[in-house]
């Protein structure tokens, strides 16, 4: 068996076959990639069978290209892999810039990568902007992906169906390995309480040690016990995403000097620092100052312009 195209198999495993690639179809490969089928004692570069299957009607990322030369020269195969991503809009020199390992990653395995992200149904300006923000995509082999892949919907317990959102959202996941960044940040998200992890999937690429527990510990700095601010971040885990100079720290002052409440009400409603200090925060609180009223925070920061606009008609 020796063909970078996927075939998903009725038991949730993949197995190649001899059939021509959908992104290269008359190129021979130099390259057998295989990778097993589910075990009973192990998951190895496998994904579940519940995982949509091929969309015809997604085009390939380039048309097919013809075999390249028989020689070995470095120069040569300089300009097939600069010609190659060009053929799929990538700039070449743009992503060495950005990723200097592209230059000598091989183009068997960068083909892989394409191939394999075209088998998830992934279209040409979806891997585009997967590369923009994920240059390390293309030194990474199919057999680099898949485990990623079998991560996120075996242990994270993410639906195949909502795949390519999450990889679209945070296309770092694929620079991850599973066993020191994605597994040890799930778990650790799993103790503190937080148990649909799958609705989270933009932490997973964080690490725990250097982003994950320095928010929960500014939080108890400022006189939350422990307990109290495992709850702000089961409530709203999207705060482990802040920045604490940009965002915590900023809106905190705010909120203590300029509003003068208590901390307790950001235990209720840790919400409060995804809204705008400028655009949103400040306005309003300043318009019930001058009106002389106190809203709760849902009520003075989630409504609608218009809808606050109406609570403060009475106190015209």
């Amino acid at each position: 068996m020796a063909d970078s195209s996927l075939h998903l198999l009725s038991n949730g495993g993949f197995i190649h076959h001899s059939s021509p690639s959908p992104l290269f179809p008359s190129l021979p490969r130099s390259r057998t990639l295989q990778f097993p089928v589910l075990s009973n004692s192990r998951i190895s570069f496998v994904l579940p069978s519940k995982l949509p299957p091929r969309n015809p009607s997604i085009p390939p990322l380039s048309p097919p290209l013809p075999p390249p030369p028989p020689h070995n020269d470095h120069h040569s195969e300089f300009q097939e892999k600069m010609l190659f991503l060009d053929s799929i809009g990538i700039d070449f020199l743009s992503v060495i810039k950005d990723h200097p390992p592209v230059a000598s990653a091989s183009l068997p395995d960068i083909r892989s990568a394409v191939d394999f992200m075209t088998s998830m149904n992934f279209t040409a300006l979806e891997f585009r902007r997967i590369v923009g923000m994920c240059p390390e995509i293309l030194t990474s082999r199919a057999s680099d992906l898949i485990p990623i892949f079998t991560f996120l919907l075996r242990e994270a317990r993410v639906d195949g169906a909502d795949i390519k959102r999450v990889i679209n959202r945070r296309p770092r996941l694929l620079a991850c390995s599973v066993k020191d960044r994605l597994r040890p940040t799930l778990y650790f998200l799993q103790s503190i309480g937080i148990s649909e992890v799958h609705k989270h999937t933009s932490l997973l690429s964080c690490s725990v040690e250097e982003k994950l527990i320095p928010r929960i510990e500014f939080f108890e700095n400022l006189g939350f016990s422990r307990r109290d601010a495992l709850i702000m971040f089961r409530r709203f885990p999207q705060l482990f995403c802040y920045s604490i100079k940009e965002n915590l720290e900023p809106k905190l002052n705010y909120f203590v000097v300029e509003m003068g409440r208590e901390l307790k009400e950001l235990k209720e409603f840790p919400h409060y620092f995804s809204f705008s200090l400028e655009n949103r925060i400040k306005p309003r609180h300043q318009s019930c100052v001058e009106k002389g009223v106190c809203f709760p925070l849902p009520e003075l920061l989630k409504t609608s312009e218009m809808k606050f606009r109406e609570k403060l008609e009475p106190w015209e």
